[in-house]
């Protein structure tokens, strides 16, 4: 955590030694690169992916949660009775 924190406060102050002329000057060179069509194009395709794996997890995870032919009965938790309360 401290490294963390140490590295945090050094970037700090040199982002702030380099001022607003610099932060302007790395925010136009970002913004060139991010309008590019290449860039936009794979990040097109990046999102593409990322919404057909979050698709397929979704699926498996209904797999997962749906009863599997249990006759809709869930199981009992361990160390519980399945009676309506007579095991007491």
């Amino acid at each position: 955590m401290i490294p963390f924190l140490l590295g945090a406060g050094v970037g700090y102050v040199l982002g702030a030694r380099a001022g607003r002329e610099r932060y302007e000057q790395i925010a136009r060179a970002y913004r060139q690169v991010a309008d590019h069509p290449s860039v936009q194009g794979a990040a097109g395709v990046a999102r593409a992916k990322a919404g057909e794996a979050v698709q397929t997890g979704v699926a498996m995870a209904k797999e997962r949660v749906a009863p599997s032919g249990s006759g809709g009965h869930e199981p009992a938790a361990p160390g519980r009775s399945t009676t309506n309360g007579s095991g007491r």
